[in-house]
């Protein structure tokens, strides 16, 4: 039998766990979305916002490390999605 140790990095393991949140927060959004008991709704709202919560950690951490780098938006672009949804309104 062969021991190979596999060691992840830093980086692997953020991302791994921001997969992870994304992926978790997808299930409790449309647990509460499906939800028909008031009560239950609202405790489902609230794991969903901790583990948004969670999620906003590990995003800011990895950004702050350089590993989820993030363009500023283009003024025109922004400006195009305010008029897209100004219409609708």
């Amino acid at each position: 039998m062969i021991n190979q140790q596999s060691s992840f990095s830093d980086k692997h393991i953020m991302t791994d766990l921001l997969s992870s949140q994304k992926f978790e927060t997808g299930g409790y959004n449309t647990s509460a979305n499906e939800c028909a008991c008031p009560c239950l709704r609202s405790d489902i709202m609230n794991i969903l916002n901790e583990e948004h919560q969670i999620q906003s950690e590990i995003f800011g951490e990895m950004q702050k490390r350089g590993w989820y780098p993030t363009e500023a938006a283009d003024q025109s672009k922004i400006n195009q999605v305010k008029q897209k949804f100004a219409g609708g309104a």
